[in-house]
């Protein structure tokens, strides 16, 4: 089968949506760093969109991938397109995407992608390094090298730039500013220069995309009648926030919540983190060890849609207080959550767990301590996260355990499967501060983690979701 390339483009059915503009014309504008399958459905997407639409064609994307070389392999022979499907139950729609002026792999030698950064034509330079990549480790090299770059860029006598981070991480741009900052702290006069001549918005992100799969391929290849080396699915839901503040101006992106400024999107980040991102993490903790592959196959479980609807109504609502959306926002994540036509892998979901959780389920539980009520539900899904540091589920079917504090964790592993009882593993498990911070300070806290972990290891996770257990 040809491969998808600017020569076999003609040829693809009617169909499948292609880029409407002249392509050979385009120039990057814009620098992406953590290229990836959300990037792709979320950013470059985003940007097709507005090119589509008559956008100015210096809007142009290069790619970085920052830690392995694949997504290069697969794109550069195709000269950056590729396909996005978004699928739901009645079907899927195809399109292929051409706002990738190039997919690059930064490498060991990062000068290319430094050169790119301090390019006069670049205006915006964005990044999905996910939560890691801020904490120190994973992608640890993403913010100095753009700082090397930036400071590249000063040293030309260039304007400032738009660094945009579209990470799940609360107040996102004004913490990569202050991290590039304090990396900047001995070069007093790029420091002064970040802080006045760039911009650091803030944003909330949300679409599902799960990971691209052998039968994805195969079905994707057979709608276009060309192979796509690396597709990308997603949802047709999308929604993006964003604080309108940049250096250098910006593409007119279909369907952006612009705000004002930080707090306008604080809320937002809220709202999503805790109910989407916190949801998620939930279900994934419980299928992984119930055995659910997917999300709409736990979704399919008895009990586990009520299970959610309590999880938001008794812990996450009353912990947002007034920056809780209305029911129904939750009523339609779980739509979501359902969707068929996904597959989304709670093996892919349940990832860097170390670094999600403290963003995603721990604000909810301490807002339920402080307050003195609810926090149970909460509770069971972080005793689903030590139950998944066994390495297997319910039934003892073997699973990795894919985390950047991977060692640690099997260290604490080792240490709380000789103990006696679950109070005492939980009390353990609570004293690894990156997580828990303080909790283990908390009788409370303790309590509801012991009462969780003890009902997950006396009836499974499957049982206690149909039961409507919830660790009180």
């Amino acid at each position: 089968m040809p491969r998808l390339n600017t020569d076999t483009l003609a040829g693809l059915p009617d169909a499948v949506y292609q880029p409407r503009y002249a392509r050979q014309q385009l120039q990057p504008g814009i620098v992406h760093l953590g290229l990836g399958n959300f990037a792709r459905a979320f950013l470059v997407a985003q940007t097709e969109a507005a090119l589509n639409a008559g956008e100015a064609l210096h809007w142009g994307i290069t790619g970085y991938g920052l830690q392995r070389p694949d997504m290069h392999q697969a794109l550069a022979p195709q000269q950056g397109l590729f396909a996005l499907a978004e699928r739901d139950a009645t079907g899927q729609t195809l399109r292929v995407v051409g706002a990738l002026c190039g997919a690059e792999f930064a490498g060991d030698n990062s000068a290319a992608l430094q050169a790119q950064i301090a390019h006069p034509a670049t205006r915006i330079v964005s990044l999905t390094i996910t939560e890691k990549g801020y904490a120190g480790s994973g992608v640890k090299d993403a913010l100095p090298t753009l700082l090397r770059g930036l400071a590249q860029r000063y040293a030309q006598g260039l304007p400032g730039v738009t660094v945009m981070s579209l990470d799940n991480l609360s107040r996102n741009g004004e913490h990569t500013r202050a991290r590039l900052l304090t990396l900047a702290e001995t070069q007093p006069e790029l420091q002064r220069w970040l802080a006045s001549a760039c911009t650091f918005p803030c944003s909330m992100v949300d679409r599902i995309v799960p990971a691209t799969t052998a039968a994805d391929r195969e079905r994707v290849a057979a709608a276009l009648g060309v192979q796509d080396a690396w597709p990308v699915m997603a949802e047709p839901y999308l929604h993006w926030v964003l604080e309108d503040r940049f250096a250098a101006g910006r593409p007119a992106w279909p369907g952006v919540t612009w705000v004002p400024d930080a707090a306008a999107v604080a809320a937002w980040e809220a709202a999503k983190l805790r109910v989407v991102n916190g949801a998620h993490s939930a279900l994934a903790y419980l299928s992984m060890a119930a055995g659910w592959a997917t999300v709409d196959e736990a979704m399919a479980q008895p009990g586990l849609h009520a299970w959610l609807q309590q999880f938001f109504a008794l812990d996450v609502w009353p912990a947002l207080g007034a920056a809780a959306p209305p029911a129904a926002y939750g009523d339609a994540v779980l739509a979501r959550f359902a969707n068929p036509a996904l597959a989304h892998r709670t093996a892919q979901i349940a990832m860097d767990g170390s670094q999600k959780l403290p963003l995603r389920l721990l604000p909810t539980f301490k807002a339920c301590l402080q307050s003195g009520q609810g926090g149970a539900h909460t509770a069971l899904a972080l005793a689903a996260w030590m139950q998944y540091q066994r390495g297997h589920n319910d039934a003892g079917v073997p699973h990795a355990v894919n985390d950047p504090a991977a060692a640690a964790l099997a260290a604490l592993q080792q240490q709380a499967q000789v103990l006696p009882d679950a109070t005492a593993r939980a009390a353990l498990w609570a004293s690894y501060t990156p997580v828990f911070a303080d909790l283990a300070q908390d009788a409370r806290a303790l309590r509801l983690l012991g009462n969780a972990l003890e009902q997950l290891q006396s009836q499974g996770a499957a049982a206690c979701v149909r039961a409507g257990s919830v660790g009180g």
